[in-house]
């Protein structure tokens, strides 16, 4: 037998095996009906905002209010659910967002809902998912055994990436179907209001789901030394680990100097790019982020796939990856053609896919899981720290830059990380076992 048709064969057992156990068709139900129902708050509270305030300000005040306790208290997330079990701690998150958006909700139908309720409820929510995001990544590892960990994140994210392109259509129809409301409400109310309550439903179907879910239980030594210390001991106890930790160390930092330098372009440049040179509308925008996900989930399937395909080691196979992104962004940059400034968004989404799915993998199979939670809440720390200030950053450069310049700059920061990482960092040596 011929080592494709090797390859071939243990992968499709890896599937099987994947799709028969009940854990993860519990993880995959909930999390994918949770998932749509964040698509359908996502485009209702900001339209519910400009609805009520009529003022930009005020929008960036409420996703302020969501953002920064999540950052703030994501560490102590983290540390909770190493301590207390990361199902038992999502479970109540889930639960918790399920009364915040039903309240939303209903206040909204009835048109009693007022803007200091919309922030009020706007802060409990951000300081909920500061619980509930580090306790979900810590969640795959205590219910799959590690062979299974890669085909499950590609599965489990690709269905993600999915929900986020069809999820939006669905809510912005639902709004505009059921877009009506009492006279003293805002505009919309009631299609809003049915938008927000199909995401607090959404939450109550995977909190259940949650609860059906039979976890690896940890080793007792480990369970009560964590519970001997206080929480503030527990995340020093994260950091030094993590620090100590030399592969998982560059690998996280390495990984977030790149979303850096990528993240703040897409999210703040592109759009500008679409506006001056692209097509001008916002239908333009609309294709190139409708190719740059597609890309996204073609590479985390890929990536699911042929867990095999790697050029030497997965620290090699990373810098080669964004040696050939840091040249398709500088190339964003120069190309004046819709349909190949999609092609190149498309290239990049699959590169980003294959990669995110590697890494995220490597990371839940290589730390204890007693310390996952505070592991995982440190990382995305760091990345929730950097995303603000990247955006920040391209839009003070876009004064004085053209988008296409941006890009071109961007992509020049990309290529130099990686040279950096290959010369002065130990990323190379990083193996995936």
């Amino acid at each position: 037998m011929s080592t494709t048709t090797t390859i071939d064969t243990a992968a499709a057992n890896g599937r099987q095996a994947l799709l028969a156990d009940a854990n993860f068709r519990w993880l995959l139900a909930g999390g994918a009906v949770s998932l749509l129902g964040d698509q359908f708050t996502l485009v209702a509270l900001p339209w519910l905002v400009l609805q009520l305030t009529g003022d930009p300000l005020a929008l960036g005040v409420t996703l302020a209010l969501i953002s920064v306790p999540r950052a703030v208290f994501i560490l102590f997330g983290g540390a909770i659910a190493d301590r207390y079990s990361p199902a038992r701690v999502l479970v109540v998150g889930k639960l918790a967002q399920f009364l915040l958006l039903g309240g939303l909700a209903a206040l909204l139908w009835s048109g009693a809902l007022t803007m200091w309720m919309v922030h009020g409820l706007a802060l409990a929510l951000g300081l909920v998912t500061a619980f509930s995001f580090p306790a979900g990544s810590a969640m795959l590892p205590r219910c799959l055994p590690p062979a299974l960990i890669r085909p499950a994140n590609a599965v489990l994210m690709s269905a993600g990436q999915i929900v986020s392109l069809a999820g939006p259509l669905l809510a912005g129809g639902l709004i505009a179907l059921f877009g009506h409301g009492p006279s003293h409400a805002v505009p919309d109310a009631h299609g809003l209001a049915l938008a927000i309550g199909f995401d607090a439903v959404s939450f109550a179907f995977s909190a259940w789901t949650v609860s059906r879910l039979s976890l690896r239980p940890l080793p007792v030594a480990a369970t009560t030394a964590a519970k001997a210390k206080g929480v503030l001991a527990d995340i020093a106890e994260a950091c030094r680990a993590f620090w100590a930790d030399v592969p998982l160390r560059t690998v996280c930092l390495y990984f977030a100097a790149i979303a850096f330098f990528a993240g703040g372009p897409i999210s703040v440049a592109l759009p500008v790019l679409a506006n001056s040179e692209l097509g001008g509308n916002a239908s333009a925008l609309g294709l190139l982020l409708a190719a740059n996900g597609a890309g996204v989930l073609a590479g985390m399937t890929l990536s699911g796939l042929r867990s095999d395909w790697r050029l030497g080691t997965l620290g090699a196979t990373m810098l080669a990856v964004d040696a050939l992104a840091g040249l398709g962004f500088a190339a964003l940059g120069l190309v004046h053609a819709l349909w190949l400034a999609m092609a190149l968004l498309a290239v990049l989404g699959l590169l980003l896919g294959f990669v995110r799915v590697a890494v995220f993998s490597w990371m839940q199979k290589r730390v204890p899981p007693a310390m996952l939670g505070r592991t995982m809440s440190l990382f995305m720390f760091i990345v929730m720290g950097l995303t603000p200030l990247a955006s920040a950053l391209a839009g003070a450069a876009l004064r004085v830059l053209s988008p296409g310049a941006l890009f071109v700059a961007s992509g020049g920061a990309l290529i130099l990380i990686v040279v950096i990482g290959a010369v002065m960092t130990p990323i190379r040596q990083v193996r995936e076992a």
